[in-house]
């Protein structure tokens, strides 16, 4: 039973809500509803201050801190045409796998060249 508890606290999502002037946040959260309770009284990010209420528009589960962090980042990065798409949850899987292959790319090429 503490092991599920252990493994459920390092769970975290990323998530992106539209703002009311129709701005896109994104940010991470181990519980998203609660997250963007905060950010509705005012007492989340500075950005979505006075730009309550929120609406979430897409969630993506993490396996670790560190993970929700770079695919937080990601998505900052991308242009707003390509946040809109992230509702899809495809497309919001595809683009942590893309980022997870990046990532892990580096690796086996110092591997292949450490063989030759």
């Amino acid at each position: 039973m503490a092991a599920m508890a252990a493994a459920k606290s390092d769970v975290w999502f990323v998530y992106v809500a539209r703002c009311a002037d129709r701005t896109l946040y994104t940010g991470i959260a181990r519980d998203v509803a609660t997250r963007i309770a905060q950010h509705d009284a005012g007492k989340g990010a500075r950005y979505t201050r006075g730009r309550g209420p929120l609406v979430v528009c897409a969630v993506r589960r993490c396996k670790s801190k560190t993970e929700a962090l770079r695919l937080e980042i990601a998505v900052k990065k991308l242009p707003r045409e390509e946040k809109e798409v992230l509702h899809d949850a495809r497309r919001f899987r595809a683009l942590a796998r893309k980022l997870e292959s990046e990532r892990t790319q580096p690796k086996a090429r110092a591997r292949s060249k450490m063989k030759a």
